[in-house]
């Protein structure tokens, strides 16, 4: 059980840290990452280090597929998380 929690914090600091990247990216109108990349580590279950990005540094939330992409993975990995600790104790 420890180790699924350590892997889902881990793949969510590094969706974080991708948002962060293309941000900065962003300003400095250098290559920027792609929005597939960022969904691909968001279903990955990184939705909150997304989630939290896009508001914390205002980061593609005029982008109608993150606000409502988002927010849908997140309680569909919710669910996913609480039937794994349920059915594996």
């Amino acid at each position: 059980m420890k180790i699924i929690v350590i892997i889902i914090i881990l793949i969510n600091s590094i969706s974080f840290i991708l948002m962060v990247i293309d941000k900065r990216r962003s300003i400095l109108k250098n290559d920027r990452i792609r929005e597939a990349t960022l969904f691909f580590w968001a279903i990955c279950f990184g939705s909150v280090g997304v989630f939290t990005a896009m508001h914390l540094i205002r980061h593609k939330n005029r982008k109608w597929y993150f606000n409502i992409g988002i927010p849908l993975l997140i309680i569909q990995q919710v669910i996913v998380i609480w039937m794994i600790f349920v059915f594996l104790r």
